[in-house]
């Protein structure tokens, strides 16, 4: 089944618009332009609530930010028309079967020509970029803060996520460690570790102690030569720092998988169970 984001008016109370029923596209909020003091450009971002949201009403739920938004949930609005991660419909199946613990995703999208900039720490020579920094101010201290005011999250440590793939999972790797005490969830899927002479590598090095963090980290074997022996570097950089992979840190080597959002589809459900398992 197709998702159809709902366009709804931020403006508007919410429980007067959440649907108790099970159709995805009746949990599925997008805001338009959301304007920044921190950054130039506005972003639409799209919310989904899961199934039990309208029946637990005294719940916080456990959140998670992911960058690329258009191309997480709706066809119609992906990088590629029709090939999205599916990241509702495979959320769904899994709170229903009690795999995951239910939890409310938000996807941030992207601002086309400024994505580099936004999603990239350090400025590089030829490419540019560099105001992940900026970009993460306006997460942390602005979007976060509404979403927060409008939905019922929980965004504190290991109830608060932040994610992406490619330039998305750099940046989130990035922020993760800057604000360690606001995402204690990190979903790392294809990182472009290559930005700058892998300058995300020295950000870990950097690192005084293992910050207690759940971290999420994977590739496909077939995304070129530099990806798979890049992740790996980071992979182990992590482990290092005291992360050890099948407890704190969930990794994954996708045999054959390249770099696209249908590849990365079939990754959301481990990743999803490695970062919100069930506590029941």
């Amino acid at each position: 089944m197709a998702t159809e984001p709902i366009f709804h008016d931020p403006s508007a109370p919410m429980a007067q618009t959440f649907a108790a029923a099970s159709d995805l596209r009746s949990r599925l909020f997008k805001h338009e332009q959301f304007e920044s003091a921190l950054v130039d450009d506005k972003h639409d971002f799209l919310v989904y609530v899961p199934p039990t949201y309208a029946m637990e009403r005294e719940r916080l739920f456990p959140v998670l930010f992911m960058q690329d938004g258009q191309n997480l949930f709706d066809p119609e609005t992906s990088f590629i028309k029709g090939n999205y991660w599916r990241l509702g419909e495979t959320a769904d199946e899994l709170i229903l079967r009690g795999e995951i613990e239910p939890l409310v995703i938000v996807g941030i999208y992207n601002t086309g020509e400024h994505r580099v900039n936004e999603y990239t720490p350090v400025k590089d020579r030829r490419l540019g970029g560099g105001n992940a920094n900026a970009y993460g101010r306006m997460l942390v201290e602005e979007l976060s803060p509404f979403v927060a005011q409008n939905y019922r999250i929980s965004c504190a440590g290991a109830s608060c996520g932040v994610g992406g793939s490619s330039l998305g999972g750099l940046v989130s790797m990035y922020l993760g460690l800057r604000y360690p005490d606001i995402f204690g969830k990190l979903a790392i899927m294809s990182p472009s570790v290559w930005w700058h002479a892998r300058a995300i590598l020295k950000t870990v090095s950097r690192l005084r102690r293992n910050t207690g963090q759940r971290i999420w980290l994977d590739v496909g074997t077939n995304e070129g030569v530099r990806a798979l022996p890049d992740v790996r570097l980071l992979k182990e950089a992590l482990e290092r720092k005291g992360w050890q992979e099948g407890v704190t840190l969930g990794y994954m080597e996708a045999e054959g998988a390249d770099h696209s959002e249908r590849a990365w589809a079939q990754r959301v459900a481990p990743m999803l169970k490695f970062l919100f398992p069930s506590r029941v």
